[in-house]
């Protein structure tokens, strides 16, 4: 009789919990997946074109460094190839519909209305923060792609798709044909390789070595992504001396466990 009980208890509960989820939430959360899917299709399509190139060529995938100038303190990189005649850095975007933008403008759209920073002036921090591990003799090696599905169209400056252009804009399934046609066009220039193998494998240890993998660290940043794009517009001040503090150190505070979701300056973080 009391194992009864208990039963009827635990279902009474159950159903309590269940109810408690609201449509609009479950119906949230069903979208995150199946955006979170998509997201891991399209990169696993990349890396299997990434797989097809010459064995000489090195890639590293998922790469996270830090980067003091970026709001979260990290630059995430979806994907770094070192080739003889190029580092090209990859940023792939899952947008469904008509991506519209220009060299020219900070802020692009898609379909019109939902806003995205244009992804190479996001690519070119990614980038930024790669040439701060590197030698200097390396930094004009640089090639900017970003990569979107096909469930995007483009409506973009016609530059980005010329094969001469450093910046590149492309469909994943176009990715190792525009790499390769990058570097035909990039051997007619130059009479030798511009990066030897020694090279390459200098450049590939240095971006490995500088690579974070701590699970911690990486859920910090993306929980800090998350959060200034949702951030308002309300002044933040420290709890100590009241001073105000940037969004990028609001940001930090929170993500920091120590500091208990508080916000502190600079200063007071270290003695907090």
């Amino acid at each position: 009789m009391l194992l009864f009980i208990k039963f009827l208890f635990k279902k009474h509960t159950d159903n309590k919990e269940k109810e408690a989820i609201s449509p609009q939430a479950s119906q949230k959360r069903s979208k995150e997946e199946v955006a979170n899917r998509k997201g891991e299709i399209g990169e696993y399509k990349i890396d299997i074109q990434l797989d097809q190139l010459p064995k000489y060529y090195r890639y590293i995938s998922d790469l996270l460094i830090m980067n003091p100038k970026a709001t979260s303190g990290y630059s995430q990189i979806d994907h770094v190839v070192l080739t003889p005649y190029g580092i090209f850095v990859i940023e792939t975007k899952n947008y469904q519909g008509t991506i519209y933008g220009g060299k020219d403008r900070k802020t692009w759209f898609v379909n019109g209305k939902f806003k995205m920073m244009n992804p190479f002036i996001q690519n070119y921090g990614h980038i930024k923060a790669l040439a701060s591990l590197i030698d200097a003799r390396y930094h004009n090696r640089f090639i900017s792609m970003v990569s979107f599905t096909k469930r995007g169209t483009f409506k973009v400056d016609m530059d980005y798709r010329k094969i001469a252009s450093d910046e590149l804009i492309i469909y994943d399934l176009e990715l190792t044909e525009f790499i390769q046609r990058k570097i035909a066009v990039l051997k007619l220039q130059h009479e030798q390789p511009l990066l030897t193998q020694q090279d390459i494998s200098h450049v590939y240890e240095s971006f490995f070595s500088a690579n974070i993998t701590d699970l911690d660290t990486r859920e910090s940043h993306i929980w800090i992504l998350k959060t200034e794009g949702n951030r308002t517009n309300t002044t933040s001040t420290c709890i100590i001396c009241q001073k105000p503090v940037s969004n990028k150190v609001k940001c930090y505070c929170l993500a920091n466990k120590r500091l208990n979701g508080k916000n502190y300056c600079y200063e007071h973080q270290k003695n907090s």
